[in-house]
């Protein structure tokens, strides 16, 4: 069996919505937005058997480890909403949780991934799985490593020093690259950062990840590469649901950054993948590529409107 183009190792979790529940997690959007951007996609997740996976496209492939539950999410948007129909403050509740991913649960035929994803949901992705694929494109959505769940199920934010790959020193630059493998990009956003800890935490990571991610949300995201940071302006959306986009940014970026060896560019392409993929309900809103080169046309032609 060939490698996947396109992988991300995660749980795909059930989003508890009004009415009862749907697909959900970075393992679904990414895998989504990879799959719509025409790469062949896989996804390496831990689920209970009884999840259907139906609303996923059968070119997906999905290795599922077993797990006696699969890890449910709930999120809830609060204080009303911003000027352009955004959404504000988020709170987020765990209400059951699957087993973790470890590096022995990497098959072989994944290994060789081209681009490989690496997006637990709240730390179930082992920091030695990025030693699994020496030769291919890594990214981390690190969201899910910078949270944990309290008594009551409540998301809590965590202080990003105590993520381990990046708890040493950096005289310990080897043993940290040793933990992380071949790590291309970071990507974060301003939600998962404490603002006390932001600018240090950002520039400690910058010194030891080629690219990091720092996304703002509807205006934009700014990005280090080597070294250098620069912003990624926003693109106006009419934001229906929010849920997703900043693994859709992730995805996209990396599936463009192949294509083209092009920072910039390919930033600019995910922006406006994700400023898409809030216009409508959960993974419904994950864009075509048709899709996201027709809003970068509009919004260099100035037709792009709010």
């Amino acid at each position: 069996m060939a490698a996947p183009d396109f992988l991300v190792v995660g749980h795909l979790v059930q989003d508890k919505v009004a009415g009862g529940y749907r697909l959900g997690g970075t393992a679904a959007y990414a895998s989504l937005t990879a799959h719509r951007l025409g790469l062949r996609t896989a996804v390496l997740t831990r689920v209970a058997a009884d999840l259907d996976l139906s609303s996923l496209p059968p070119e997906i492939e999905v290795h599922r480890l077993p797990s006696p539950q699969t890890t449910v999410f709930e999120n809830i948007y609060s204080g009303g909403h911003r000027p352009g129909g955004r959404a504000s403050a988020r709170t987020q509740y765990v209400w059951a949780r699957a087993e973790s991913i470890a590096a022995v649960d990497v098959p072989a035929e994944l290994a060789s991934a081209r681009i490989v994803l690496l997006g637990p949901v709240v730390g179930e992705v082992e920091d030695e799985v990025a030693r699994c694929f020496p030769g291919s494109l890594v990214g981390i959505c690190a969201q899910g490593w910078l949270r944990t769940v309290a008594a009551d199920g409540r998301v809590v934010r965590l202080s990003p020093c105590h993520w381990r790959p990046f708890a040493s020193p950096p005289s310990a630059e080897a043993e940290s690259a040793q933990r992380i493998g071949r790590l291309q990009a970071v990507f974060v956003s301003e939600e998962d950062l404490p603002p006390a800890e932001t600018e240090e935490t950002l520039a400690g990571w910058a010194a030891r990840v080629p690219l990091i991610f720092f996304t703002l949300g509807y205006r934009g995201a700014r990005v280090c590469s080597n070294g250098r940071w620069q912003e990624v302006p926003g693109f106006p959306a009419r934001e229906v649901d929010p849920t997703g986009s900043g693994d859709v940014f992730a995805a996209a970026f990396l599936a463009r950054y192949l294509e083209t060896d092009d920072v910039a560019q390919a930033a600019l392409f995910a922006a406006a993948a994700a400023a898409v993929s809030v216009e409508a309900v959960g993974t419904a809103g994950v864009p075509t590529r048709v899709q996201v080169e027709e809003r970068l046309r509009r919004q260099n032609e100035g037709k792009d409107q709010p």
